[in-house]
């Protein structure tokens, strides 16, 4: 019952702000009376990077966190509750973005807040941490299958991309989901973004499909890398609306020398899949030139390159938006231009608008590394499963070859290189959910550095620990004493008064942070052999921490994780 109304709520939310989106995109596109007036393209992005901008400066502090990689970790680090503002910031933000001509896709954005109304919605019933994941899958499938009316594509994208492990009960409420958002979608839509009838493919085309699927997973390490390059290096300074208008003007600057790169680009894609490769020239200054078959392959080859530094400008200046539409728009691209130039040939004759299909899945396979979900999206959005064959063999290998030279996706690869997250590895994924403060001992007697040895000895006789933290007046730790530091005179009263804890005292072999993750601290006691360490908060002592410990809460989470979902 909840995923029926999860799925309703992301259906709602992903018709109103593609319908928005496209009404505002229709009416500022109206001023185009013809390419002479083009130069509106030099503006319309600027506007809309700096009402982003102003609307996460002002409403939200300067916080959005958009994209797919923070709802992972939200689900890894912080047992899947996302922050209530990704109810609205996501909508407000990537409007104002994409409708106002931004080079991005709103797969992401309609999948944040998709997210979080399932997790939202969990929180108020106060269902538990494995119902509060699933119920946010379903809320991310459901924005996915309302946008392409695709309900197994909606499904498979919450499996592959945000929830890891599932039972096969556990499919049921995604399947629901994804349904019933996409009823809406089909109720109030006028349609999935583009449509093709697939044309049959035949056998001798094998080989071309092959190259196909290589072409398909270099073209994606270039996106890889080249995104996670702008996310991390590009314009570093810290003022905002410094960043809207130089990355609003770059953005205007490339849609006004290649219109295609307006918008998400589905357009252009609906156009190709039909055939019509010259839709590429309408607003733009090369009118004249679309005859011309090299030229229109250069151009086709450009926007292809350039789509994805448009959408990393796009994104890292302040806008909202992502790489799935993007890589969709890049990926037909490439199946149009490589099946031209292989029918330019003549040594045989393949069907292009099938090539431009596979390219969109190929492309989305590898930058997502979700194969799945690219198969059935395209098999869903093609009308049937006619390609199903030639789809499994170009997403196969983009997928496999992409994840030889890139590991990881898009949505990843910035968590992944900051240590904050790990796909793959359990081990540490079931570390990432254990909580320092349940794991943290508070037994360990502390003494002060300038206290005596009869002191000491006192404690020693009151405890059953063998360690005992050194603290200042202000309790900031200064060291540890060891059992067997003191053992030889402890039973020496002449001592007593002579000794001082400051003068027995040690450096404990690590000090762990309460902000420290439990991988790290786990690294930590691998590394130095020990099986004690002390934990501070703003350096002042807190407790201390046991690997033993640690193993018996790891134990325990992994049988509970077992039977999860």
């Amino acid at each position: 019952m909840v995923s029926v109304v999860i799925g309703i709520f992301a259906g709602l939310v992903a018709v109103v702000l593609k319908d928005s989106v496209h009404l505002m995109q229709n009416f500022l596109h109206s001023s185009f009376e013809d390419y002479r007036n083009t130069y509106f393209f030099l503006i319309y992005p600027l506007i809309g990077l700096l009402l982003s901008t102003f609307f996460v400066q002002y409403f939200r502090k300067g916080r959005l966190h958009r994209g797919i990689g923070n709802v992972l970790l939200e689900i890894t680090r912080n047992k899947g509750k996302v922050a209530g503002h990704k109810l609205y910031s996501q909508l407000i933000s990537s409007f104002f973005t994409l409708g106002f001509g931004g080079s991005a896709g709103l797969e992401a954005p309609i999948s944040v807040t998709g997210a979080a109304i399932g997790s939202r919605i969990s929180m108020a019933l106060r269902l538990g941490e494995n119902e509060r994941k699933l119920l946010l899958g379903c809320g991310a499938a459901g924005g996915i299958a309302a946008i392409f009316n695709s309900p197994i594509a909606g499904v498979l994208f919450a499996i592959e991309i945000l929830i890891i492990e599932l039972s096969i009960p556990a499919f049921i409420p995604l399947l629901v989901s994804s349904a019933s958002a996409t009823v809406v979608s089909k109720a109030l839509y006028t349609g999935q973004p583009f449509k093709l009838i697939t044309e049959e493919w035949q056998i001798s085309s094998i080989p071309y499909y092959i190259v196909l699927g290589f072409l398909c997973s270099f073209l994606s390490v270039y996106i890889i890398k080249v995104y996670a390059w702008f996310s991390k290096e590009y314009f570093k300074s810290k003022n905002p609306y410094l960043k809207a208008l130089t990355g609003g003007a770059a953005i205007g600057l490339l849609i006004f020398i290649l219109p295609p790169l307006y918008g998400e680009g589905y357009f252009i894609v609906d156009s190709l899949l039909h055939g019509d490769y010259l839709k590429m020239f309408n607003d733009s200054l090369f009118w004249e030139y679309k005859t011309q078959i090299w030229f229109i392959l250069g151009y086709a080859f450009t926007a292809m390159m350039l789509k994805v530094i448009a959408t990393s400008i796009t994104v890292n200046s302040g806008g909202n938006g992502g790489m799935f539409g993007s890589s969709l728009f890049i990926g037909a691209l490439l199946g149009f231009i490589y099946s031209r130039l292989v029918n330019m040939t003549g040594f045989h004759i393949i069907t292009e608008v099938n090539f431009v299909a596979l390219g969109m899945a190929g492309i989305l396979a590898g930058t997502i590394q979700a194969p799945l979900t690219a198969i059935f999206l395209i098999a869903e959005i093609t009308g049937g499963y006619a390609l199903f064959i030639p789809l499994m063999i170009v997403v196969s290998l983009s997928y496999f070859v992409t994840r030889y030279f890139e590991p990881n996706s898009l949505y990843t690869k910035e968590i992944v290189e900051r240590g904050d997250f790990a796909r793959y590895d359990k081990d540490r994924l079931v570390l990432e959910n254990l909580v320092i403060n349940r794991i943290l001992e508070t037994d360990f007697v502390p003494v002060k550095e300038n206290d005596t040895l009869e002191s000491l000895v006192n404690v020693i006789g009151h405890t059953r620990r063998n360690i005992f933290p050194v603290t200042d007046d202000d309790n900031n730790l200064k060291g540890i004493v060891l059992l067997d530091d003191v053992r030889e005179i402890m039973f020496n009263r002449s001592m007593y008064k002579l000794v001082i804890v400051k003068d027995i005292m040690g450096t404990p072999p690590a000090v762990v942070d309460v902000k420290d993750r439990m991988y790290d601290i786990i690294k930590k006691f691998d590394d130095l052999g020990t099986w004690n360490l002390p934990v501070v908060k703003d350096g002042k002592y807190i407790g201390f921490i046991s690997k033993a410990n640690i193993l018996n809460h790891y134990r325990d989470l992994l049988k509970r994780l077992s039977k999860s979902y």
